[in-house]
């Protein structure tokens, strides 16, 4: 078992909670159910009503033990950013953002999440991968299922304070299992069909929410469980969830199955656009810009899509620029091409950047842009 804290993600997870951060309102924390854990803690008010308010501890961002926690390495670094980011979307589908109030998750341990992520044997009962048959054969052996697992914390305000009520946990499933037969030696992969991921993901999820219903910080309140499905480490996107759940009981309740895709543009290797009109239209605007900045090393996006509708667009410029004048000058740019180009309805992030850092972000978030330019006063 290896920890692999992802500090990029983590800060961008960051970022995305509190870019909207205003006045910090004080009140006292009572952790979970109960009373206990009094401590003073604040609360971010969110300027835009599609974002949730962060509760703060003492002044500062709270983060989840289990972050980082993974079953087996998987270099692909898109991975962490999707899953995280897809579980606070599920998330608002039962959570207001206009009743509750997100906390990183404060009720599972690192030690817990450590052995459930594990093999089952006699020394790790609460494994939830399956035990090792002894196999290293690629069709023969048995696979590590399950990759990560991701806890977020809703509160909302209860007679002066901050109370747990209710929960989402996010249950990575590999499509693609990398393993060694022997220690540094060569990796093999076993690949899991989608039959077995959704199988395998369902047991460990009834399994998971049994588990919680027992600890008396979680109770009844609402718990959303979603199943996430890991990029292998060849693809140029991370992964989607592909069911959740919601349990109100100690049953888990009815699986909801989701249409969402991810896809790189341009496409590679012939395949096939999701919708051709949106890989069109970033063809015009990548076209676009590099006709007029030509000193350009490479112009891509990751598409998120839910079926085929775009939802949202993941936009990465490398450039070759040196003065402030030509990156601001580009930032402008950039704007009023992705205005005029790219498809009005969805969502927009994108990075200008050279190999060693940031220059640049436009963003449009709910058709509203903005842009930055770093260093610049």
């Amino acid at each position: 078992m290896k920890k692999f804290l992802k500090t990029t993600s983590l800060l961008l997870m960051c970022a995305l909670l509190l870019s909207a951060c205003g006045n910090l309102q004080n009140s006292s924390l009572s952790s979970g159910g109960g009373d206990t854990g009094k401590s003073t803690v604040q609360t971010t008010s969110s300027s835009d009503s599609s974002s949730y308010d962060v509760l703060l501890s003492g002044g500062k961002y709270k983060t989840s033990p289990i972050s980082g926690l993974t079953a087996a390495d998987n270099s692909n670094q898109f991975n962490s950013r999707s899953f995280e980011s897809g579980l606070m979307s599920l998330s608002k589908k039962q959570f207001s953002t206009n009743s509750y109030v997100f906390q990183e998750g404060q009720v599972l341990s690192a030690s817990t999440v450590t052995n459930w992520l594990a093999r089952k044997s006699k020394k790790n009962s609460s494994g939830l991968n399956p035990a090792s048959n002894g196999s290293t054969d690629e069709t023969k052996r048995a696979p590590m299922y399950f990759q990560q697992m991701l806890e977020e914390d809703y509160l909302t305000k209860q007679d002066g304070k901050y109370k747990l009520a209710g929960m989402s946990i996010g249950i990575a499933m590999n499509k693609v299992d990398y393993y060694q037969k022997k220690q540094y030696g060569a990796t093999y992969k076993t690949t899991i069909s989608t039959e077995q991921q959704k199988e395998q993901g369902q047991r460990i999820a009834q399994e998971v929410v049994k588990r919680l219903r027992a600890n008396k910080q979680v109770g009844n309140i609402p718990i959303v469980v979603g199943l996430y499905s890991v990029a292998p480490e060849d693809t140029l996107v991370g992964g989607t969830y592909f069911q959740y759940a919601v349990s109100k009981s100690s049953s888990l309740g009815n699986w909801s199955t989701l249409g969402y895709k991810n896809q790189m543009l341009p496409t590679v290797n012939g395949e096939n656009a999701i919708n051709s009109s949106d890989s069109d239209a970033f063809t015009n605007f990548k076209d676009n810009i590099q006709d007029y900045f030509p000193n350009l090393s490479g112009v891509t996006a990751q598409a998120h899509y839910d079926g085929t509708n775009l939802k949202s667009m993941d936009v990465t410029i490398n450039t070759q620029f040196d003065s402030l004048a030509q990156i601001t000058s580009f930032t402008q740019f950039v704007q009023q091409s992705a205005s005029k180009y790219l498809p009005s309805g969805a969502d927009l992030d994108i990075n200008i950047q050279t190999v060693d850092a940031q220059q640049a972000v436009v963003t449009r978030t709910n058709g509203k842009f903005n842009s930055h330019v770093y260093n610049a006063d």
